[in-house]
């Protein structure tokens, strides 16, 4: 799609550096200026993005008592199931129409603690659900830290700048279901316009029209992938550490149009969150008279806590 700039991973992982640095460059501008890619060359492979939609389909398909066991109070929704229109937009009152499951950090006992980074949740009615979520949370995980690494070099830092930020960040794969609409909504979308909490967001399978981005001049445009391709955006707290260099997009889900409120769709953002220790404060090299430091010093955990409020989580 021409409003969403296509780049290849291969390019950065090359050994030519003219590929290379041309890869640095088409993803600086891209962020700069839409704040999305679609991103071929990357570490998922198709026969795992097959099996995720298979077992979380199955997954969401489980009866309600089931699903709600693993919903668990204290867990703040960070690990596990969260059930239909409990989740809204920052400013929005309807809850937005979707359910969806988290998995989180893969870690060492002992760094569970370290972390305070809550326990995956194993499905018991469906192990490969539990094994398909492992392997893509790692192979997004992977995809990111290189993207993340091209982010550095744009900006001027250490190609490795991110990477003790992000090996053991709080991530999130969070499987989304929006059920079929029954009735005409009342204000409800299903996912309403919002930005992105964290670093970047990945996205496979966002090959059908339902993701909408909103551009510079205000218009909403689809954001649609090619097959081989997954969607990364900027979330939040990178546009906030880049004092607004790169631009982290208000987007949404729209709901279908009417033929088609009886159809389900499925997600899977990855959303990648750097250690809570991590501060935020604006880079120095981002600042200067043209653009004035906009945002006050903050870690990444008080940042995610306040956001998470905003948006009835919490």
């Amino acid at each position: 799609m021409p409003n969403i700039p296509s780049v290849n991973l291969s390019d950065f992982i090359s050994d030519d550096l003219s590929l290379k640095q041309d890869f640095v460059n088409k993803l600086g501008k891209a962020y700069q200026e839409i704040g999305f890619v679609a991103l071929k060359g990357h570490f998922l492979k198709d026969s795992d993005i097959k099996n995720i939609y298979k077992y979380i389909k199955k997954f969401f398909d489980l009866p309600k008592n089931i699903k709600c066991k693993y919903e668990l109070k204290g867990f703040a929704g960070q690990r596990g199931y969260t059930s239909f229109g409990k989740e809204h937009a920052k400013g929005k009152k309807h809850g937005d129409l979707k359910e969806f499951w988290h998995f989180g950090q893969y870690l060492d006992e002992s760094e569970y603690l370290k972390f305070g980074y809550p326990k995956n949740l194993t499905v018991n009615e469906l192990p490969e659900f539990n094994k398909i979520g492992k392997k893509v949370y790692k192979s997004l995980e992977k995809t990111s830290i290189y993207v993340l690494r091209a982010i550095s070099l744009f900006l001027g830092l250490k190609e490795d700048h991110f990477d003790k930020f992000v090996e053991k960040g709080n991530s999130i794969l969070r499987p989304i279901h929006y059920p079929p609409i029954k009735t005409k909504p009342s204000g409800a979308e299903r996912a309403a316009a919002h930005g992105d909490i964290n670093l970047i967001t990945l996205l496979m399978g966002a090959h059908g029209k339902g993701l909408q981005v909103l551009t510079n001049e205000g218009k909403w445009i689809d954001a649609i992938a090619e097959k081989d391709e997954i969607i990364i955006n900027v979330g939040d707290m990178l546009s906030r550490y880049t004092n607004n260099k790169l631009k982290s997009t208000i987007h949404k889900v729209i709901n279908p149009p009417k033929h088609l409120w009886k159809k389900s769709r499925y997600s899977i953002p990855f959303f990648l969150h750097p250690v809570g220790t991590m501060k935020l404060d604006v880079l120095e090299s981002c600042i200067n008279n043209e653009n004035p430091k906009k945002f006050d010093d903050i870690t990444a955990h008080d940042f995610l806590i306040q956001r998470l409020k905003e948006i009835g989580v919490l």
